[in-house]
This record gives C-alpha cells, structure tokens and sequence, in this order.
C-alpha cells in the first residue's frame, strides 16, 4: 500500500504543519529533538499541557533541554507555536479547530505511558486520543497522522519474533491497563476512522539515549539495575531482550511520518533478531561500565511467584524503598520479560531506516547517567 504524504514548502513559510503531541514527555521530546536538528523548527506546533502558551513554552524548552537541543534553537521557538490542550479535557479541540485544519502531519506522541493503574489511562489513551483523531480525520490538508503504540500491545502467547498485525487479545488477557489503552485506541482509529491517513509505529522496549543515556529519563532502565543488584529475576543469562534507544526511536518515527510514501500503515521500532541482546551480554557491559565483575554465575533464576524471596534483600542491594511497590513492579516487569519476544523490524528496514545500535552498546552511558540517581528514584519513571 503506498500512502502519499506531498509537502509544500510555501505552506511552511506561511504556518507551521507538523503537529507533535507529547513533546514534554519522553519519547516526545527525543521527537521533538530530532525535527529540530533536521532543520524542521520553525514547521513545528505542540500540543502541551499548560494554562498559557507561555507556561507551556516553557515547559516544553525544560524537557528539550534534557534532550540537549541547542539553547539558540529553543529561545527561537515562540508561544505561538504552542496549542493549549489536553487529551484528558478535549475542549480546546472546538477552539483550535481552524489551526488543526492546517496541519499536514501529525505525529501522536502523547499517552500516559504509565504500568500503575492510573485512572487517566483509558480516558486519555482511548478517549481523548479518538476524539482528537476524528477531528484530524475531517482535515483536507492532513497528510499523514502517525500514531505512536507499543509493540507489547500484541498480548501474551504469541511466537517470537513477533510480526506487526492488526489482531489483538481481549483486553483483560493484556498484562496491563497500559497496553490493553494502546490495542484498543489502535482498533478504534482503525475501524471507526478509515479516512484517518493513519500509520502506527509500535516501539519495542525503549530504554536510555544512546548518547545521553538516562539523562532525560531512567524508564525501564532501573530494571536492570535491580537485576544485577540483586543478582536474580525471572529470565535465563541466555533469554534475548527487545531493546532500543529512544534517539532511534524518534528519528525512526520522523522518518515514518516524513517520508513521502510508505509500503504499509504499521510498523515496529525494535531490535529485531540482528540486535537485540541476551541478559548476559548486557550484564558484561553493565560491569565492565561499573568497573566491577559481571553476576555471571552468581546470578539465580526465580520464578514470579517466589519473587518475594528477594524482599530481604532489597534495603541492602537496592536502597531504602517501599517492598510492597518494589515487588509489585519486579512481578509486573517480569510478566513480560518472560514473554522472551522479539519483534520483527523488517518492514522498518525495507524503508531505508538503519538498524539501531545494541542495548550492550550504550549500556556504559545508561550506567554513567545513573550513579546519583537511586534504584527506587528511577523507578518512579513508570509508576506515576
């Protein structure tokens, strides 16, 4: 299938015609990153949530900061390139509504990417993101609305590695409100909108920046922290693990959302089988950044139900944290660690993108990026 995405360049003189959503986030604001550095700036609008466009100005230049765009390039962005506006409250949509019938692309980052049970998931995941969808959906001028999902959405019990498809388990068989939130606003844009020009991109497990590390966030990352401080979890040294950077993600979804034509609607951000890791080829980096010797055969398998053995263990391997929230994530993160899946990227490759770099790659920069950050501080990343 080709779907046309034709840019004027006199319309970018005259407004700007890429919409990007949740550029105060992570994943985002390695979004909003990327555009800028391609030269795209002065194209862009935000979506942020703010009581003014300054407010949101402001909010937005502190996330970019993070991702270490030029402090030139954030003074020239201006409040008028803000919109407004939350996915959770979709009033403003009526009052922006001649700003969005410009746009030509836009690129969906915002969710609560959240693995407690927020009570916003649904509402702003499935409910906000749908009526925001349908508005873009009546536009003449969209070109292309690329929707960011998560490839976990596929649900538990499928062969590894994993092809992109439409079909997804019922919801109460996902392992969390997150990805079950994901599935359904996918089938919804999908079904109720066909004329929506929608592509999604489903990113695998994005941990670090492959050159920032955890400076912009440590999601993901204090699992396997935990891990090798603990030296036990619920997978084998030899289980491969779907990683990869969120600077790759984000150039990869900019790539998908710009690119004049593509040869399907939905892709996977992943690894795939030539650079996903095993755990101990991760657990050799970690070390080796440490400047310590790996887990390697102290390391011990257990299984989720005999997680709470560890509880013992964790003020002194880990810090002071609440055991109770500490066990409620290992169990949660072991749910799909155990999963052991990889996810196919070749439909991204036949697109022209580059492979990303290995986990065991930038491992040492997550590492450097952390040493003032405790385990159960990083941790709060994903249970907001």
């Amino acid at each position: 299938m080709n779907i046309p995405n034709t840019l004027s360049d006199s319309l970018y003189e005259v407004f700007p015609s890429i919409l990007l959503t949740g550029a105060t986030g992570f994943l985002g604001g390695a979004v909003a990153a990327h555009l800028i550095e391609e030269g795209h700036r002065d194209s862009l609008l935000f979506l942020v949530r703010a009581e003014g466009p300054e407010q949101g100005l402001e909010r937005l230049r502190d996330n970019l900061r993070l991702h270490s765009v030029l402090e030139l390039d954030l003074q020239h962005l201006q409040a008028s390139q803000v919109i407004c506006g939350d996915l959770l409250d979709i009033a403003w949509l009526r009052a922006e509504r001649p700003r969005l019938m410009q746009i030509e692309q836009v690129i969906n980052c915002a969710a609560v990417a959240s693995f407690s049970k927020n009570p916003t998931i649904w509402p702003v995941n499935v409910e906000g993101t749908f009526a925001f969808a349908k508005v873009m959906s009546e536009s003449a001028r969209l070109k292309r609305f690329l929707h960011v999902g998560t490839a976990m959405c596929c649900g538990p019990d499928r062969p590894s590695p994993i092809r992109e498809s439409w079909d997804f388990p019922p919801s109460e068989e996902q392992l969390v409100d997150y990805t079950a939130s994901k599935a359904e606003i996918e089938r919804r844009m999908r079904e109720e909108l066909p004329q929506l020009p929608l592509v999604v991109a489903r990113p695998s497990i994005v941990v670090g920046h492959s050159r920032l590390g955890c400076q912009a966030s440590g999601s993901i990352f204090w699992v396997f922290r935990m891990g090798f401080a603990l030296e036990s979890f619920t997978c084998d040294l030899d289980e491969q693990i779907d990683v990869i950077p969120v600077d790759y993600c984000a150039e990869s979804i900019v790539a998908l959302a710009l690119k004049p034509t593509l040869e399907h609607s939905l892709y996977h951000i992943s690894a795939g089988n030539e650079a996903s890791c095993t755990f101990g080829e991760i657990d050799r980096a970690f070390a080796h950044a440490q400047g310590e010797e790996p887990v390697g055969e102290r390391y011990r398998k257990v299984s989720a139900e005999n997680l709470r053995e560890l509880a013992n263990n964790f003020e002194a391997r880990i810090g002071k944290a609440n055991p109770r929230l500490v066990l409620r994530a290992l169990r949660l993160y072991s749910g799909f660690a155990d999963l052991n899946y990889l996810f196919c990227n070749q439909r991204l490759l036949d697109e022209g993108i580059a492979p990303p770099p290995r986990f065991s790659d930038y491992v040492d920069v997550c590492v450097h990026s952390s040493r003032d950050v405790s385990i159960p501080a990083q941790m709060q990343w994903d249970f907001k």
